[in-house]
């Protein structure tokens, strides 16, 4: 069973409704030609990168399905090409690695899809607090010792100039 994605951008300027039905007429298009729709993606209105049709956004929709030949692509062009609702689209075929990475993104294991949740660590609200005057910092993030003496030496390095200079 091989997988695709056709990716379209649909004209703006159709109301909300001529938008999904449009979408979805392509749903039922792939299905008719023995097409398993896995999964549509509606990302929305987006900018583009340069106008077409002097349009500078377009509604985007992404359809992931799977064929067992491609019998259903050249039909389904056909019909995208013909119609003067759809601005660009891309069909493409996916490979083991794309269809991972697309169970991953629906799945949130990649924050393509996923929320974005604030879990702030302890070290991330700045500069951790200090216990004394010269304690080290508590709750810090930890850091490799080799690191820790690399950055000593360049902070070193600045700063003995300086020192001296203000001895003078």
């Amino acid at each position: 069973m091989n997988h695709y994605e056709v990716t379209f951008i649909i004209d703006p300027v159709l109301s909300g409704d001529e938008i999904k039905s449009t979408a979805s007429t392509y749903e039922t298009l792939l299905k008719d030609q023995g097409a398993t729709i896995v999964h549509v993606h509606e990302m929305g209105l987006r900018q583009m990168a340069y106008p077409i049709n002097k349009k500078s956004s377009g509604v985007y929709y992404c359809i992931e399905f799977s064929s067992p030949n491609g019998s259903a692509i050249a039909k389904t062009e056909l019909a995208l090409r013909r119609d003067e609702r759809i601005m660009r689209f891309l069909t493409i075929k996916l490979d083991k690695y794309g269809v991972q990475y697309n169970e991953d993104r629906r799945s949130g294991k990649i924050s393509a899809y996923k929320k974005k949740e604030a879990k702030k660590k302890p070290y991330d609200n700045g500069p951790a607090p200090l216990a004394g005057k010269d304690a080290a910092p508590v709750a810090a993030a930890p850091v490799a010792a080799p690191v820790v003496e690399e950055i000593k030496a360049a902070v070193a390095e600045v700063v003995a100039p300086i020192i001296v200079a203000e001895e003078e």
